[in-house]
């Protein structure tokens, strides 16, 4: 199974008194997603599943890949995948799909970096996700403790230097 994660792209600042899980992307944010993502996608990136975190930002980002990758079905809301989840709670969720050969997750940081990690066995804390960025991470099998390897981080500056070329 190939897992993509993919963190938000930028967000537009909080306004006063506006919940955190309201903040939309903005312009910027959603250039450099859609400059990931059509990287991905010529790389092969055709998901089964898109789950997502229901925070807007997230959701908007789920969207984008959706609409980029001509994905078909519907963009699943997952609760595990909000900024402060736990990596085991996602690894939950990706186990109760073993039929997908790709999964998409759209989610925020510090979860992206500590799922990435968990996923390849490394210390909480080791991948830093930059926004926009998308993470390749392959498990042979959905046991009870994933045994990944990670293939490709792809940021939103090398997309964008790609497409230059």
């Amino acid at each position: 199974m190939e897992i993509y994660i993919l963190r938000h792209g930028i967000a537009e600042a909080a306004k006063p008194g506006q919940p955190d899980e309201d903040r939309a992307l903005t312009g910027e944010g959603r250039k450099k997603l859609r400059a990931v993502l059509k990287v991905a996608a010529r790389a092969g990136l055709k998901p089964a599943l898109i789950l997502t975190s229901p925070y807007r930002r997230a959701v908007q980002t789920a969207e984008i890949a959706a609409e980029t990758l001509n994905y078909q079905n519907e963009v699943a809301p997952a609760q595990a995948l909000e900024p402060g989840g736990q990596p085991e709670d996602v690894w939950t969720e990706i186990r109760a799909h073993p039929e997908c050969r790709q999964i998409l997750l759209a989610t925020h940081e510090p979860l992206a970096g500590y799922l990435a990690a968990y996923l390849v066995g490394g210390p909480a804390g080791m991948i830093d996700v930059k926004k926009a960025s998308l993470i390749r991470i392959d498990v042979e099998s959905t046991g009870p403790r994933p045994k990944g390897i990670l293939r490709w981080i792809l940021t939103p500056g090398l997309a964008l230097a790609a497409a230059e070329t």
